[in-house]
């Protein structure tokens, strides 16, 4: 038959012979043996209709599960990786392939597991968790043959070896456990085939069994009869307590698995099933576990038996489960004592249990007490964590609990309540919860034992262990929630509770831990249960105390085991959740909770109590209760109106305590309006609020106390005069006198009391009341707390604003009576304690005295200072024994003494009749205040005396009579003394911080000198207080003159504030007192600089005051003085004395002739000042001074600088410099050579002093210009460095600078450093620019002289050494002088900000150096440029190659601005650089390629009309062959990049191929900038043939796409920023719009690129638009393979999967699959772990082609 006669089926489409070798792909169909298929091609002729393709298409299928094979292999191939990602990555691509190919996949694993019958465990377990996942997923499309294969395989891997407990094993167990889930009849065979009869199994082969019970109980079930016949004679069988334990797990999941099964009957599929089908076999095992198994040492066999003894319960019979319970039931008890972790134990006998009640069995009655106890220790076992198993093992035992509660509460509680009266924690607090268990879980059972519960919980309700009284509070809440409280004995409970709120903060801790305190003994127990029943009769159970002892306890083993939430948080979130949330509580608390209000051991419950009562006390009111809420007839053991409202305004006063204590009190008060007056409700409604709102607005912190106690004593008085009922405010005030006692240990509290008191009498109209209650107060005052001295000092004030006469009366009488006389006899004196207490009474009685003058009315004291107060106050103060004055030593009864007399003091002055006041113990008042002032330590400042005593004394100078001249001075002295030479405060020179007492002292000074100064308003008045304070002024000692100039300031401003001049006088000690305060703004104090300014500033304006001017005028130079201020915050000297010579220039202008003598005279006296900064500002005012007022002392010129000549060798301080360099000034202008060759004949480095004169020299503008000229001729005129070889004639020889034009470097530096040289540098800009950047480029790497090198070293030890004389350094510095002075100082801070001055100096860094100085003067300077590049062009064939590459730098960088084309410089520079294209050296020539590229930055529009020239450089550049380094070829690539677009076309026509053939082997190169500059250019030439030429380029746009893509994982930063660049100049060529958005989406420059996601997108669409290149591109992948990069060579293969998934499987013949598999297989032995793991990922993707 013709051959022709034959067709052929491939891939679907039937050929002839003829169009064989037309169908693409024939070469990889001939790989994979289509020869078979050719020849086993059928006949076709007259019956060619009947084509028999089966066998054609079951080759191609065989085929095709080859190659999954082959990949299958290989990946688990790839499973023995050391690296876990590697090995994850290889489980993912087995399961991809098994996703795609899940029966060829299970194939080749269970084929390469038989093949490596080796291969270590952990692997094999991998393999078959693969298998096991595939299975899980696709199960149902498995086939017969694959899962009875899988079946086998690990049927045969489970029970290969017998060790046990591997995850190998268990591995395959769950993969026999997935394929049951569908071929359950097939696995059962398989694995009932090993589970033979009399034949031990395997323990994976039981595993199997159970694991199958679970996940497939319908299944299974059936099964189980026949499993647990074969079974059952196993067990005896069985020897190994491991196999028991398998059996054991069997065992239970079989009968767990039954009883699910027989719970959902309806839904199996034999609801014929039935529990008597299994009771039999169960019972049999159960014999065998229990009574022999259960007995063993083996502690994991015991739970493993009573973990399947609970389950298999509820299957034994009936009867024999009630025959079994007597053994059963203790045998499991048992096991508490042997195992530590009993969640199974419990769980188990909570099975049992409800396997018995359910039969109803008798016999559980009997082991009741044995549970019980069994359970009950096990609730009360300390935990050791709070593990989940731990915890669950808890409630196991309490759901026994239950089960036992629910048939038998009686026995239960009977049990139970007794254990309450154990002196044990743990068994208290166990038992406490179980009944709080009981009672919410079966509280039908409990109903009925309501009252025995509650009569039991007395014990409890006095342990003082904080573990048990939170199981108690968690007790009572349960009860709360069942009606329990409303029983009789539940008030008990509450009080409980709230006894619980009121613990203090420190006692929030297991009190069983503190030392003091003990568990009480069960007699006293019993007692205190006495106790309890006797005070509740009585309505005083609040007297109850805990008993406590001095032996301290052992702590438990457990006492650091502490709850989460303290015993007061629970019970205060119980109180408020049982008031707000349990209705039935609402008659059992209110209002009863009011009780609690006003003993004071429940005060830190007063909070939590307060918001119960409001919300109780509103739902009330809400339901429509009476309108007075409390009934008191009905209740009488509730406080009185008038203890709660005195209870809630004093707690109030410190609100914030407790938990905002204040807002709760007033907010009840509020409430309660009705119950406490009916008057009150509409005032409290608007008056209450405002409180509120207050506190709202304020915290802890910034609440201001006195403020807040003055707002609750105006809410008081508006109270009183609302009510405005004598007898109800009597009351009232007895209530208050009554509470007193309570408040001992708050005297913050206590103190407020008093002042309610006092307020409260005050508004009584009473006069017996209120002299009862004083004089009460008075006998009955704890007289030792000084809180309580103050607090009855106000009490007594507040009262005698309107009871003043009764009050002195009180006060009088007291002094008088024996309760006051009895304590100071003669004899007292000799008992210490004695005599400190009558101290204490009588201080009190000065303080009273105190207040009364300081409350009472102004017109009524007058009359009683002298009379009565005074007289009582030093009849109290001062003791007399036997006729003799004995001086008291109480600093406390002094301290009262000087605060009452201050108070009387300012009762006086304020006085509207004060001026006709005539005090005649004034001056003995005073004595006595500067008598305490002496007393005082003069190295502390412990106590307010000084503060107090000169406030007193402040008061009295304006009393009539004055005081005397001496006197004053007395005064005036101490009281300066006694503050000024106090030791600094913390901190103070900063002025950051001072202890308040200390300023509150200065300002007491402060205020009792300007009351002297008051007195004498004359400029002679204000001399006398500044010569006491001058002393401390110019004290050595900082502090002492920042204090002294503070208090200057402050006389000053007094002073000047109230000056007022009646006639034009002089003040002729101005010049006197500016020249004390002028220097003292440079003193080394930040607060001395400050105050001097403004004694400075005063002084001016009293001038100007004194000369007429009014008091409201402002001067403008006076005022700039404020705005110096700033400049003397920080302590930089300069700053410091460049602000002192403006205020000295302000002093100049304003000072009058007549003054400047005695100012000048003064300030040269400050010279010798101990401050230094203060001698230095000296100097520098007397130099302003000077030149201001100069022509007024002309003849003294030559003196003074004659003067600081001579100092400037004998001194070093700075301000006698000014003078020489003045002087030098003078000689220049007549002999500059001369002084110049002088100066420069100076040793090197110049010392200070020579710079200093050097800088002199700038001073005009002409001599400057002689200067310069002279400098640069010397410094350009000799060679610039000698070359000497120090070691081998070989060696590379040493550069050594020349020293006279060093010199000469280093002294243009100076003298155009110096701001008056300006001009002249102006003039000799371009030179000197030209002169000074050369000099920059020959010194780069020059050395010093040796002689200079020593000379530097040495000055490295001394004291501050001259400025560095290193030659380039030197030169940069000048360069530097030069800009800033020649106007440029732009330039110079933009080289700083790039650190271009630190380039200059280096060699590295030189050029770059040069660029950036280029592009700042072009930027900055630009119309400087002509004639510097004039300067410069001239040095371009200069014999020193450093100076032809600095001056090419400099040129080349010029054209990468505009500014070269606006001043027509263009083509001049490239002219020039054009010239230098042949220079031997090749940096100029690489440099002379920079300059033509920047013409495309610079000058853009030129570039056209220059493009055949700049291409052809840049091409020269790319071929240049003396650069062995390559890097003029580097600059070349980077300036084709910039030129190409700006060029015609046809110039860049011209250079397509060439460059683009050039530059490709740049792509790979190992240096990054190669590669970058060479992607990079890639991109441009793209980009700038966009639409030309596009045939050609398409070629190389598809050759370079994979070497930029993989390299977009480049190391190396800006490589791959060329190629994100350079893709998306590729990307047009391509004509796929789909591409081209992904790459705009991707590849945006600044925004983060996730390579994996990009990749995948593009692959996609160029397998989508592109099919045929699928070949070319995987076989360029894989040269990268190859890759020196890791991360290229995990991009590759990468990059190669994602174009495979992408593919079509039409495409596969592109790719010559045997050699990307063998490439993988290379790849997963790379070193590198993240390489292996792409190698992977692509495998997994390779099942594409499958």
């Amino acid at each position: 038959m013709a051959p022709s006669a034959y067709l052929f089926r491939v891939k679907g489409k039937v050929l002839s012979v003829e169009e064989l070798p037309c169908f693409p792909g024939l070469r990889v169909l001939r790989c994979c043996r289509v020869d078979t298929l050719l020849a086993e091609a059928l006949l076709v002729g007259e019956e060619a209709a009947q084509v028999h393709t089966g066998q054609a298409e079951a080759e191609t299928t065989e085929m095709t599960e080859s190659y999954v094979k082959k990949l299958a292999f290989t990946m688990l191939d790839a499973i023995t990786d050391k690296d876990p990602v590697v090995q994850e990555q290889v489980c993912s691509a087995l399961c991809s392939l098994g996703e795609a190919q899940p029966g060829v996949m299970l194939h080749a694993c269970e084929k390469y597991l038989r093949q490596h019958d080796k291969l270590a465990h952990p692997y094999r377990a991998m393999v078959l968790r693969a298998m096991e996942t595939v299975l899980s997923s696709h199960i149902y499309k498995l086939d017969t043959d694959t899962a009875s294969i899988v079946i086998l395989l690990a049927s045969s891997e489970m029970t290969k070896t017998k060790e046990l407990g591997c995850d190998w094993q268990q591995a395959a167990s769950n993969v026999l456990v997935a394929v049951g889930k569908q071929f359950v009849n097939q696995v059962m065979e398989e694995v009932l085939r090993r589970f033979q009869p009399g034949v031990l199994p395997h323990c994976s082969v039981l595993q199997t069994l159970a694991s199958l019970s679970v996940s497939n109980v319908f299944g299974m079930v059936p099964f189980l009869p026949s499993i647990l016949s074969t079974m059952l004679p196993m067990l005896g069988m069985a020897k190994q307590d491991t196999m028991r334990v398998v059996f054991c797990c069997a065992l239970q999941h079989f009968s767990e698995s039954t009883l699910e099964y027989l719970a959902n009957l309806d839904q199996a599929p034999d609801p014929t099933v039935r529990k008597d089908a299994f009771a039999t076999d169960i019972f049999s095992a159960y014999d065998i576990l229990f009574y022999h198994w259960l007995q063993s040492r083996d502690a994991k066999l015991r739970l493993a038996v009573v973990a399947a003894l609970g389950p298999m319960s509820h299957l034994l019979p009936s009867e024999k489960l009630e025959e079994q319970l007597p053994k059963l039931l203790p045998g499991v008890l048992s096991l508490y004592k042997k195992h530590a972790e009993t969640f199974q134990v419990s769980k188990s006998l909570g099975q049992i249990l409800e396997a018995a009640v359910n039969v109803g069995s008798r016999t559980l009655e009997v082991q009741l007490d044995a549970l019980l106890a069994a359970l009950h220790a096990q609730i009360c076992v300390p935990v050791e964590s709070t593990s989940p198993l731990v915890m669950s093992s808890q409630k196991e035992v309490l759901r026994c609990f239950t089960v036992l509660a629910c048939c038998s509460p009686d026995r239960l509680l009977a049990f139970l309540l007794p254990k309450l009266d154990t002196n044990n924690e743990r068994l208290r607090v166990g038992t406490l919860q179980i009944l709080r268990h009981v009672i919410n879980s079966a509280a039908a059972q409990m109903e009925v034992k309501k009252p025995f519960i509650l009569s039991s919980m007395k014990l409890p309700l006095l342990d003082t262990n904080s573990k048990v009284k939170r199981a108690v509070v968690q007790v009572i809440s349960a009860m709360a929630h069942h009606g329990y409280l409303e029983q009789p004995g539940g008030e008990a409970m509450v009080e409980y509770i709230i006894q619980q709120c009121a613990l203090p903060p420190e006692q929030e801790k297991d009190l069983s831990t503190v030392p003091l305190t003990r568990r009480p003994t069960s007699q006293e127990n019993l007692t205190r249960v006495t106790q309890l029943a006797r005070l509740e009769s009585t309505g005083r159970k609040q007297e109850l105390l805990p008993i406590t002892s001095t032996k301290p306890e052992r702590p438990g083993a457990d006492s650091e085991d502490q709850a989460a939430d303290s015993v007061r948080t629970v019970s205060v979130r119980t109180l408020y959740l049982i008031s707000t949330t349990v209705d039935r509580m609402s008659d059992v608390l209110w209002p009863y909770l009011l009780e609690f209000l006003t003993p004071v051991h429940f005060t830190e419950a007063l909070t939590p109590l307060c918001r119960s009562l409001v919300h109780l006390a509103l739902k009330r009111q809400e339901a429509g209760a009476d309108a007075l809420l409390v009934q008191y007839d009905s209740h009488a053991n509730l406080p009185s109106p008038y203890a709660v409202t005195t209870r809630l305004l004093v707690v109030s006063s410190n609100p914030y305590l407790g938990d905002g204590r204040g807002a709760a009190s007033l907010r009840l008060l509020k409430v309660l309006h009705g119950s406490i007056h009916p008057l009150l409700g509409q005032r409290w409604e608007t008056t209450v609020p405002l409180l509120l709102e207050y506190l709202d607005e304020h915290t802890k912190e910034t609440l201001l106390q006195k403020e807040w106690e003055e707002k609750l004593l105006v809410f008081l008085r508006d109270t009183l005069a609302v009510v405005a009922d004598n007898t109800w405010i009597c009351q009232l005030s007895q209530e208050m006198c009554k509470q007193l006692p309570s408040y001992s240990k708050t005297p913050q509290e206590k103190n407020f009391l008093y002042k309610c008191i006092g307020t409260a009498l005050g508004a009584a109209s009473s006069k017996e009341v209120v002299g009862k209650h004083l004089r009460e107060l008075l006998e009955t005052a704890k007289y030792q707390e000084e809180a309580e001295r103050e607090g009855l000092a106000c009490c007594f004030g507040v009262c005698a604003i309107t009871h003043l006469e009764d009050t002195l009366t009180q006060l009088e009488d007291f002094v008088r009576s024996d309760v006051f006389r009895k304590s100071i006899g003669i004899f007292s004196i000799f008992k210490d304690r004695s005599e400190h207490e009558v101290e204490k009474v009588k201080s009190a009685l000065i303080l009273c005295y105190g207040h009364v003058a300081a409350w009472a009315p102004r017109e009524m004291v007058l009359a009683k200072v002298e009379s009565d107060i005074l007289r009582n106050m030093f009849q109290c103060f001062n003791t007399k024994v036997l006729g003799i004055k004995v001086e008291t030593k109480d600093p406390a009864l002094k301290l009262c003494l000087v605060q009452s007399l201050c108070m009387v003091s300012q009762a006086v002055c304020s006085s509207t009749q004060a001026s006709s006041f005539y005090f005649s113990r004034k001056a003995e008042l005073v004595a006595q205040m500067l008598e305490f002032i002496r007393a005082e330590p003069p190295d502390a400042l412990r106590t307010p005396i000084r503060k107090k005593a000169m406030h007193a004394c402040t008061y009295l100078v304006h009393v009539e009579p004055a005081l005397e001249e001496q006197a004053q001075a007395d005064v005036i002295h101490s009281c300066l003394r006694s503050v000024l030479a106090l030791p600094p405060e913390p901190e103070e020179e900063d002025g950051t911080f001072q202890e308040p007492l200390y300023l509150d002292t200065v300002h007491a000074l402060e205020d009792l000198l300007t009351s002297l100064l008051q007195r004498n308003m004359t400029p002679q008045g204000l001399q006398i207080m500044v010569e006491h304070l001058s002393p401390w002024i110019k004290s050595p000692r900082g502090h002492e003159r920042a204090r002294a100039l503070g208090l200057s300031a402050c006389l000053l401003q007094y002073f000047l504030g109230h000056l007022q001049v009646s006639a034009l006088v002089p003040f002729h000690n101005l010049g006197l007192l500016v020249g004390l305060f002028s220097p003292r703004c440079a003193d080394m104090w930040p607060a001395t600089r400050q105050e001097a300014v403004g004694c400075v500033y005063s002084l001016l304006y009293l001038q100007l005051g004194y000369e007429g001017f009014s008091r409201d005028h402002r001067d403008d130079m006076a005022e700039r003085l404020l705005a110096l201020k700033d400049g003397l915050v920080h302590p930089d000297p300069t700053v410091l004395f460049h602000t002192c010579h403006s205020i000295a220039q302000i002093i100049a202008k304003r000072l009058p002739p007549d003054q400047l003598i005695s100012l000048l005279l003064t300030m040269f006296e400050g010279l010798g000042d101990p401050v230094k900064n203060c001698s230095r500002a000296a100097t520098v005012m007397i130099n302003c001074l000077l030149k201001e007022r100069g022509n007024m002392l002309l003849e003294k010129v030559p003196e003074i600088v004659s003067v600081l000549r001579s100092k400037l060798q004998e001194t070093q301080e700075e301000h006698v410099l000014p003078a020489a360099q003045h002087s030098v000034y003078l000689l220049a202008s007549q002999h500059c050579a001369a002084v110049v060759s002088s100066l420069l004949g100076s040793p090197l480095p110049f010392d200070s002093h020579t710079c200093a004169l050097w800088r002199a020299l700038a001073v005009e503008p002409s001599l400057t210009t002689q200067v310069l000229g002279l400098l640069v001729e010397k410094m350009s005129r000799d060679v610039p460095f000698k070359e000497s070889r120090t070691f081998l004639l070989g060696s590379t020889p040493d550069r050594v600078a020349t020293l006279l034009p060093l010199a000469a470097t280093c002294a243009l530096y100076e003298v155009m450093s110096a701001p008056a040289s300006a001009p002249a540098v102006l003039e000799l800009y371009p030179q000197l620019f030209a002169a000074l950047l050369l000099r920059v480029s020959c010194t780069v790497g020059v050395q010093l002289p040796r002689n200079l090198q020593t000379k530097e070293r040495r000055s490295t030890s001394t004291a501050p050494a001259a400025r560095n004389p290193e030659p380039c350094s030197s030169a940069v510095e000048a360069l530097q002088a030069l800009l800033l002075r020649g106007g440029s100082q732009d330039v110079v801070q933009c080289m700083e900000q790039e650190g271009g001055w630190e380039l200059l100096r280096t060699l590295a860094g030189h050029e770059d150096g040069v660029t950036q100085l280029a592009s700042a003067m072009a930027k900055c300077a630009g119309p400087r440029l002509p004639l510097v590049l004039k300067a410069l062009t001239c040095t371009q064939n200069g014999v020193y190659e450093m100076q032809r590459v600095t001056s090419t730098a400099f040129l080349a960088q010029l054209l990468s601005s505009n500014v070269v084309n606006d001043l027509m410089l263009l083509e001049s520079l490239l002219e020039s650089l054009l010239a230098q294209q042949k220079d031997s050296s090749a940096s100029v020539r690489r440099l002379v390629l920079r300059g033509l590229a920047n013409t495309a930055s610079g000058s853009p529009e030129k570039v056209p009309a220059h493009g055949p020239q700049l291409l052809t450089a840049m091409i020269s550049g790319l071929d240049d062959g003396d650069d062995p380094q390559s890097l003029v070829a580097l600059e070349a690539m980077v300036g084709l990049a910039r030129l190409l677009e700006l060029v015609q076309p046809w110039d860049r026509r011209s250079v397509l191929l060439h460059t683009a053939i050039r530059i490709r082997p740049f792509f790979d190169s190992e240096k990054m900038e190669f590669r970058t500059a060479s992607i990079r250019l890639f991109g441009h030439l793209n980009k700038a043939y966009h639409g030309d030429c596009e045939d050609i380029f398409l070629e190389q746009v598809v050759g370079g796409l994979v070497p930029l893509l993989l390299h977009l994982q480049d190391p190396q930063i800006p490589v791959a920023s060329a190629c994100r660049f350079a893709l998306c100049m590729c990307i047009p060529h391509l004509q796929c719009e789909e591409l081209a958005a992904a790459f705009q989406k991707h590849l945006q420059e600044g925004h983060s690129l996730h390579f994996g996601e990009f990749l995948n997108s593009t692959c996609k669409h160029l397998m989508h638009h592109f099919p045929d290149l699928l070949g070319r591109l995987v076989s360029t992948s894989l040269f990268y393979f190859k890759s020196s990069w890791d991360s290229v060579r995990a991009a590759a293969p990468l990059f190669t999967g994602f174009l495979v998934l992408h593919a079509e499987p039409d495409h596969r013949p592109q790719v010559d699959l045997e050699q990307l598999i063998t490439a993988l297989r290379l790849l997963l032995r790379d070193p590198a772990p993240g390489v292996r793991e792409k190698a992977v990922e692509t495998l997994g993707r390779l099942v594409k082609f499958a």
